[in-house]
């Protein structure tokens, strides 16, 4: 599977962003997907993750209560609904797919990513 993530971009504190992250190759329908970010100088971070269905999602503390992850398998698309957005998410987003069950946080658990999408919140 390819996928391949956009919506990044430069956004005020405060702002709104919305992520997608469009598969080609396979379906997303039986895949968990994770979102993750990475700032300079950091590791990769886990920030959201949603199930095959949609029925279950997780969030990184940090965002919780800012951002929701979300799915439409008919359109094979993931999306990351990121509001109230603080310089501290300055990050590349990554995009990352695994064929199976449960939502985990660790980076090598994931065998698809995205070529990620840059995200910058000025103060």
């Amino acid at each position: 599977v390819q996928l391949q993530a956009s919506g990044g971009g430069l956004v005020q504190a405060r702002g709104s962003l919305r992520l997608s992250c469009a598969a080609s190759g396979r379906t997303l329908s039986t895949a968990t997907m994770g979102w993750f970010r990475q700032a300079p100088g950091k590791e990769r971070e886990f920030v959201a993750g949603i199930n095959w269905s949609g029925v279950s999602t997780d969030y990184a503390d940090s965002v919780k209560g800012r951002f929701t992850v979300s799915r439409d398998n008919a359109k094979n698309t993931v999306y990351l609904q990121m509001d109230s957005l603080k310089p501290e998410d300055t990050a590349v987003y990554y995009c990352a797919a695994r064929y199976y069950s449960g939502i985990v946080y660790s980076r090598t658990e994931y065998h698809y990513w995205g070529q990620g999408t840059q995200v910058t919140v000025s103060s």
